[in-house]
């Protein structure tokens, strides 16, 4: 069988607005997701053994309780009699960042499986199947980017112009459970329509309380913002900052101090796995 390799974007919320706490613990929010030019990759090759093969250039994600495998797994019983797979995933996104490099591993894997198994369902039911290993599954199964409410599942396309973007990632893992779980968490930020949130200026409502549990989340902030406009994404610990151009973003990310990681990328409007699905065998 020949090996199809799909892209896994990274993205960034643009803003984050916690306005409420559910009954089932999850919050409700508004936010803006960023598509990005750069992520993971995943490649798939068929078997006929009935067996998920899963391996990954990074060992320590390499196992069944990888979003990658049991989002496979979720697909596996729609499938034909003893359909199968390996899936090799080259990891890229720093894990624990806040680019939802999990979950867009777990759409880019729903996305390829429903096109090589050939399942043929919609990508509604695809958001509703990944909605149940995380929120933030369906905006990557969507492959747009775009403005989200509920728990980030209830979508609309937004066309955002083009801007490239540093992305500094600090040696910290920020739990996003302890973060959402916290006391201090801003949690009653009023509702606005969508018109009213473009036009304002941005927050991260989970900003300020990273920063305080994790002080080099701040410290990549505060040298940051000498740059250019600069906040955390999702939960964290990824910061970016946001230029008009590719020249700018670089010049900047060499003056970066040697102890973080980081990357320019540029924001697009829609993920590159949706144009290499169309253009699959």
């Amino acid at each position: 069988m020949a090996t199809l390799t799909f892209s896994a974007p990274a993205k960034l919320n643009l803003f984050l607005h916690i306005t409420g706490r559910r009954a089932d613990g999850y919050h409700n929010l508004q936010t803006l997701f960023q598509m990005l030019d750069c992520g993971d990759q995943l490649s798939f090759t068929l078997t006929r053994d009935g067996e998920i093969n899963f391996s990954c250039s990074d060992k320590s994600i390499e196992n069944d309780s990888n979003l990658v495998v049991r989002a496979a797994k979720l697909l596996q019983p729609l499938a034909y009699k003893n359909a199968g797979v390996q899936i090799y995933l080259d990891k890229q996104v720093p894990m624990g960042g806040g680019l939802g490099g999990g979950s867009s591993d777990a759409a880019t894997t729903l996305l390829a499986l429903n096109h090589l198994w050939q399942l043929k369902l919609s990508n509604a039911q695809l958001c509703e199947l990944g909605l149940t290993l995380g929120a933030d599954i369906p905006v990557f199964v969507f492959g747009k980017t775009a403005f989200a409410e509920g728990v980030g599942e209830k979508l609309q396309p937004i066309s955002l112009p083009q801007k490239y973007y540093l992305i500094v990632t600090p040696d910290v893992h920020v739990s996003t459970a302890e973060v959402f779980s916290h006391t201090d968490l801003i949690r009653n930020t009023p509702v606005m329509s969508v018109k009213d949130l473009l036009d304002s200026e941005w927050q991260n409502d989970c900003e300020t309380l990273v920063k305080g549990l994790y002080p080099e989340v701040a410290m990549v902030l505060n040298w940051l913002i000498e740059y250019a406009p600069s906040r955390m994404t999702g939960t964290g610990a990824s910061v970016f900052a946001e230029f008009q151009d590719e020249l700018s973003a670089r010049q900047t990310l060499a003056k970066l101090p040697p102890q973080w990681r980081a990357f320019v990328a540029k924001g697009v409007n829609q993920s590159a796995v949706l144009t290499e699905l169309e253009h699959a065998v």
